[in-house]
């Protein structure tokens, strides 16, 4: 699995592999049962620290994108498909806010956005 991690980003190490992981999970690129590789495999290959891997690992946990067993290593979680809709619409909404920010600090006024939106969501 190819993970980019970006040292130039804002966001923490630990996220960007998440948030790498969570589009994968999400986009069906991996599949409920799959497994991940090793947290120890994974720092290897990005050069990072385990435990930078590790706090990956329980936050996707945590948010019920992947199961560990103990002794046998991480798998992607079954998902509901509700649950895949409820976190696209989370993500969408954060880009939308920031939409609207741009909109109201411009002047750029909402009857336009809404055109643009609706422009690209019909394409």
């Amino acid at each position: 699995m190819e993970i980019l991690i970006s040292n130039s980003s804002d966001k923490p190490i630990y996220e960007q592999i998440c948030m790498q992981i969570k589009e994968r999970i999400m986009n069906g690129m991996l599949e409920a049962g799959e497994a991940l590789p090793s947290m120890r495999a994974l720092a290897k290959d990005l050069h990072i620290s385990v435990i930078t891997v590790q706090r990956a690992y329980e936050d996707l946990t945590r948010d019920g994108f992947i199961e560990t067993v103990s002794g046998k290593g991480s798998f992607v979680a079954a998902q509901n498909t509700e649950f895949i809709q409820e976190e696209q619409l989370r993500i969408a909404e954060g880009l939308l806010e920031k939409a609207a920010q741009i909109g109201r600090t411009y002047g750029i006024a909402y009857e336009q956005m809404a055109s643009i939106l609706k422009l690209f969501y019909e394409e």
